[in-house]
C-alpha cells in the first residue's frame, strides 16, 4: 500500500482491531493483535535465553539507567543492534507536547499515584491473562519486588524530564519489553501454563487500557479540571510509551474517543475472575497496607478505597473485600477530597506544593517496595519456582 505509512493508521485510531470479531488463529492477518508479539525483541531475547547469557546481560545493564547514556560494552551484538534501535523515540513523538505533559502531572500527581497504583494494579488482577502471567511467572514469586519494578515506569513517566536527555523512561521502556520477551519465551516451558504465548500485542493494549484510558475516565467521573492542552498531552504521553513498549503503532489509538472505544473492545471482555487475580489483589493488598502503617491496619480502609477507585465489578472479580463501615465514608470523603484540591489548585504556589508532596509520597513507596535498594528493571531466566 504505497503511500499508506504507519503514523496514518494510527491517525485512523486503531481501526484494524475490527479483525478481532472475526478471525481465527488459522485466519489471523498481520491486523489482528491477538496473534501478534513482538517479532523484533522475541527471538533476541530467546537466543540470549538459550545461550545462557541473562545473568551476565543483567549484571551490565544495570548501569544502563538514563536515555542518553551509551550502552555498556561488552554486550551480545544482537542484543545491543535491538536496543539501540528500540531506545529511539518514533519520528511522530512531539517533544513540546511530551514536555508540557509536565504540568500535567505537576498538578493531578496524587490522582495519578492513586489511579495508576491502586486503581490500575487492582485492575490488573481481574484480567485472568494478565493476572496469570503475573502469577506463574518469576515476578509472582516475589510481588514486593515486582511492584517495585512496575512502579519504576510509573514513576519514570511522570518525571518532568521523563523523555528529555536526562530523563529515564526511554531506558525502563526497553528493559519492560526485554522482559516481556522473556515471559513469552519462558512462560509456555511451565507446567502451569495453559495460555499459549502470552503477552500478545492485544494483551499490552489491554493493559494499556487500564491505564491511560482508565485514568482519563476517572478523572472525568470525578469532574478534575483538565484543559484540552493537558488531556491531548496526556494522551501522546502514553502514545510515545505505548510505542517504546512494542505495541504496534496501528494498534495504538489517536484520540480519546478511539482510546475509549478500543477499552470496550478489548479491555472489557477481558476481565473475569481467577484463583491467581484474587490471591494476587490480597498479597498486593496486604503490602500496600504494610508500606502505610507497620501491623498492616490501614488493609480496611484500603479494601474500600481499592472498590471506589475500581468499581464494585472489577472489585467482585478481585474478591476485594466489603467494607461496610469505610464505604459509606470513602464514597463522601473522595469526592469532598477532590473538590477541596481543585478548588485550591488555581491559588498560587499550591501546584508546587502538591508536586512536592506526590514526589515525596512516590519516592516513599518505590523506597518500601524496593527495601532501600535501587530498582533495576532484569531479564527474568526463569518462571515462578514450583
Amino acid at each position: 500500500m504505497e503511500g499508506f505509512s504507519r503514523r496514518k493508521m494510527l491517525i485512523m485510531g486503531g481501526g484494524a482491531l475490527g479483525a478481532l470479531s472475526v478471525a481465527t488463529p488459522a485466519q489471523a492477518s498481520d491486523s489482528d493483535p491477538r496473534w501478534l508479539w513482538d517479532p523484533e525483541a522475541d527471538p533476541v531475547v530467546a537466543s540470549i535465553l538459550d545461550r545462557g547469557q541473562v545473568p551476565e546481560v543483567n549484571r551490565l545493564l544495570r548501569t544502563w539507567t538514563r536515555n542518553d547514556q551509551p550502552l555498556p560494552a561488552g554486550l551480545p551484538a544482537d542484543l545491543r543492534a535491538f536496543i539501540e534501535d528500540a531506545r529511539r523515540l518514533p519520528s511522530w513523538a512531539n517533544q513540546s507536547t511530551l514536555d508540557r505533559a509536565a504540568d500535567f502531572v505537576e498538578t493531578k500527581g496524587t490522582y495519578l499515584i492513586l489511579l495508576y497504583g491502586l486503581g490500575g494494579g487492582m485492575l490488573s488482577c481481574a484480567i485472568p491473562n494478565e493476572a496469570r502471567a503475573v502469577y506463574y511467572s518469576k515476578g509472582g514469586a516475589d510481588l514486593k519486588d515486582r511492584a517495585a519494578k512496575t512502579g519504576k515506569l510509573g514513576y519514570d513517566i511522570q518525571e518532568r524530564n521523563a523523555f528529555q536527555p536526562d530523563g529515564h523512561v526511554l531506558v525502563t521502556a526497553v528493559k519492560t519489553r526485554l522482559v516481556h520477551a522473556a515471559v513469552r519465551h519462558l512462560l509456555p516451558q511451565s507446567p502451569y501454563w495453559k495460555q499459549g504465548i502470552p503477552i500478545s500485542q492485544n494483551d499490552m493494549l489491554v493493559t494499556w487500557h487500564t491505564l491511560p484510558t482508565y485514568v482519563m475516565r476517572k478523572l472525568t467521573e470525578w469532574r478534575v479540571r483538565v484543559t484540552p492542552a493537558e488531556s491531548a498531552a496526556f494522551l501522546h504521553v502514553w502514545q510515545v510509551t505505548a510505542h517504546m513498549l512494542g505495541i504496534r503503532d496501528e494498534f495504538i489509538p489517536a484520540t480519546w474517543d478511539a482510546a475509549n472505544a478500543q477499552s470496550k473492545q478489548v479491555l472489557d471482555p477481558a476481565m473475569g475472575r481467577t484463583r491467581e487475580g484474587v490471591d494476587l489483589a490480597d498479597k498486593i493488598l496486604d503490602i500496600s497496607a504494610k508500606g502505610i502503617t507497620p501491623g498492616g491496619s490501614t488493609r480496611p480502609l484500603l479494601n474500600a478505597l481499592a472498590r471506589y477507585v475500581v468499581g464494585d465489578r472489577a472489585a467482585d472479580m478481585a474478591a476485594i473485600p466489603r467494607e461496610v463501615v469505610w464505604e459509606p465514608l470513602i464514597r463522601t470523603g473522595v469526592p469532598a477530597w477532590i473538590a477541596l484540591r481543585e478548588n485550591l489548585t488555581p491559588l498560587p504556589l499550591v501546584p508546587k506544593i502538591a508536586w512536592t508532596l506526590d514526589e515525596a509520597i512516590r519516592k516513599y513507596i518505590l523506597f518500601y517496595l524496593s527495601g532501600g535498594e535501587r530498582i533495576s528493571i532484569e531479564i527474568p531466566d526463569a518462571n515462578r519456582p514450583s
